[in-house]
């Protein structure tokens, strides 16, 4: 697949189909894990409570909860309830399912533009992203112990690329302070629309940020002895941004234990502008344990 069509895949992904009212379908991407990436299910269900709202206002939050893994062979079908309309903001509560079963579970809230009080942490001083390699590059270098199916998913044209900040974790499996970051772009220039491009940010802000808490104890994603898998999600939108201009995707761990990892992080726009935060619980857990998440 060209670049070209991976980022058009990536569009049609998003792009819902109406079944009836506050009714949408999406598809899902084809891929090696045998369930539905997390971030799909979030950009999608937030296009579905986007459709739902008025054109003068743009998502602020969302919070969501992954409850069952979703079969990529089978499309999900997203029902979006209205929970208020007021005057400066708007509430959805989105239900994704496959075959009647619940899948994930969402409530987003939506509000006017209004002026008022600005201030924002300041983005960490790292190289830009012309200055890095691509992520399909470091993990491909002799020496690399990223998992075979962690090099072939990124030597695909995919329709978003990672560039790394810090690569020493790919080539040893010591213990690290759990913190990481890397530019992301769509790789082609995308259509204008804050819904598209709050859609695809929610997409992209779960790549990784699940790893982040496997860096403390020298694990890899796509390690196969690891068991992961995302439990909760919330997202805020600060500032308007474009999701085919590079953003910085700074990510830590503050806390692991009893099976769950805590990941949190932030996005800043090349000029330093924070414009968005995520936080996300999920499942840590070695397999020996043979335990299975139903």
């Amino acid at each position: 697949m060209s670049t070209a069509a991976a980022v058009a895949h990536l569009l049609e992904t998003l792009d819902l189909a109406q079944l009836g009212p506050d009714r949408y379908r999406g598809i899902s991407q084809a891929n090696s894990w045998g369930r539905v990436y997390g971030g799909q299910v979030l950009g999608q269900a937030l296009v579905a409570a986007d459709r739902t709202v008025e054109e003068d206002r743009t998502a602020h939050s969302l919070h969501g909860y992954f409850l069952l893994a979703g079969d990529p062979a089978n499309p999900i079908d997203y029902e979006v309830e209205r929970l208020r309309d007021g005057g400066s903001f708007t509430t959805r509560r989105v239900t994704a399912s496959q075959s009647g079963r619940a899948i994930f579970a969402m409530i987003a809230s939506f509000h006017k533009y209004e002026p008022g009080f600005s201030h924002q942490t300041q983005m960490p001083e790292v190289p830009g992203p012309d200055d890095l390699p691509a992520m399909a590059e470091v993990l491909a270098r002799p020496g690399s112990r990223a998992p075979k199916t962690m090099q072939g998913y990124y030597a695909k044209d995919r329709p978003i690329e990672i560039r790394l900040v810090a690569t020493d974790r790919y080539f040893g499996n010591e213990e690290r302070d759990p913190r990481q970051c890397f530019w992301f772009k769509v790789r082609n220039p995308l259509p204008d629309g804050a819904g598209l491009h709050q859609a695809i940010l929610a997409y992209a802000s779960d790549f990784a940020i699940l790893d982040t808490s496997l860096i403390a104890h020298g694990k890899l994603m796509f390690d196969p002895h690891m068991q992961l898998a995302s439990l909760d999600h919330a997202l805020w939108l600060h500032r308007p941004f474009r999701t085919d201009d590079w953003l910085l995707y700074v990510l830590e761990s503050p806390s692991a234990g009893f099976a769950r990892g805590f990941s949190r992080g932030a996005f800043y726009t090349r000029d330093g502008q924070l414009v968005a935060s995520v936080a996300q619980e999920g499942l840590v857990r070695e397999r020996t344990t043979h335990f299975v998440l139903k």
